[in-house]
């Protein structure tokens, strides 16, 4: 039997349902910066960033699809030329049919991205977003018939409604009566054209990740047996524990601060750390924070973190650790070179039947002597 043929908006339509385009930030530019949706793909390489030997291990291995973390385009262009690397990428990848996708602060921000997988890493248990999001979650309220209530709801949950931290089918639900009258178009389920109605109803109100709004949507009109649909949508300021910025854990059971670092270097196969002064004798308690995570350092004091493992703090900076935490510093590269094997293993996963190539070019900027 032939196999069938991938195209990319099948991979980028998975990746998006894990890890949201909406959820990245403001200056970002996840997504996919060259190709076409509908193009055919035979081979996908996996990177962590997009640079002039990814692209040649591409055309090397016949792979005409790179997935990134890391988006080369940040900036507006106004030439491509070959002066620069990026100009250089863009010209080499089209030329050789490459279509280039990255998948950025969104893998960042959700509960099962980057720093999941660095948590793994470093052995971390009972984790939880360090500085979760607001305003990304929405209530939604439906009304329905008493009788179709279980088989409603039962749609909008498996659509992604009605999680709440380490609990799913959460709703509040409440018994009345509906009323309605249907017109000369309409087709009521439940009585005639123009005659008063009345039917016992459920309300029932369920918690949506703002972004899987319109999927929740689609799942309760296919289940609902109305032909309109009484429902109404309100944004909330609440906290979601789902999404964020950073993570934090604990370990099985407390380390020698000494023995920690070394165990860290070898779990994250670390040339060096650079760290501050050893203010804990134990670690229990670990913040981390894949890539820049200067700017978590108050949260991770905040929730009593015995040290932050991130990257990218400028000399300053180590000083607003203020002998309250110890601060990691293990490079950008080095805490984030696993998402490759993080995107590998959930596209595998997915995909079962097609093989998806890790880079081997080490793509860091920095050596050390």
């Amino acid at each position: 039997m032939e196999r069938k043929m991938l195209r990319i908006k099948d991979i980028t339509t998975y990746l998006e349902s894990w890890a949201p385009s909406s959820l990245q930030e403001s200056y970002d530019n996840s997504g996919l910066l060259l190709g076409e949706k509908t193009d055919e793909v035979n081979q996908v390489l996996i990177s962590l960033d997009i640079t002039e030997e990814v692209i040649d291990e591409a055309i090397a291995t016949q792979s005409d699809f790179i997935i990134a973390h890391h988006p080369f385009i940040f900036k507006g262009l106004k030439k491509i030329g070959d002066s620069h690397w990026i100009d250089r990428c863009i010209r080499k990848a089209i030329k050789n049919d490459i279509a280039i996708y990255a998948i950025h602060t969104n893998l960042d921000n959700i509960h099962t991205g980057v720093n999941k997988k660095i948590a793994e890493k470093v052995g971390l248990s009972k984790t939880s977003i360090l500085q979760p999001k607001k305003e990304t979650l929405s209530k939604l309220t439906v009304f329905m018939p008493v009788e179709n209530k279980d088989e409603v709801l039962n749609a909008m949950y498996a659509a992604g409604a009605g999680n709440i931290g380490n609990y799913d089918h959460c709703s509040f639900q409440i018994e009345g009566t509906g009323t309605f009258r249907g017109n000369e178009d309409s087709n009521p389920t439940i009585g005639n054209q123009g005659e008063d109605e009345s039917v016992q109803e459920t309300r029932c109100e369920v918690l949506v990740p703002t972004y899987r709004i319109n999927q929740v949507l689609n799942a309760m009109n296919e289940a609902h047996p109305y032909e309109e649909v009484a429902h109404y949508i309100n944004p909330l300021s609440n906290i979601n524990q789902e999404v964020g910025a950073g993570m934090i854990g604990h370990l099985p059971q407390p380390a020698k601060t000494k023995e920690f670092l070394l165990s860290l270097k070898k779990s994250m196969n670390l040339d060096i750390i650079r760290h501050t002064k050893i203010v804990r004798d134990e670690i229990s308690k670990v913040a981390i924070c894949g890539g820049s995570g200067s700017f978590l350092l108050k949260s991770a004091i905040a929730k009593s973190a015995d040290i932050f493992i991130t990257a990218d703090f400028k000399y300053h900076d180590f000083f607003e650790a203020n002998e309250e935490i110890i601060i990691a510093d293990i490079g950008h590269y080095e805490s984030e070179v696993f998402t490759k094997e993080l995107l590998q293993d959930a596209l595998t996963k997915n995909f079962t039947k097609f093989a998806f190539r890790l880079s081997k070019v080490d793509t860091n900027p920095i050596k050390y002597l």
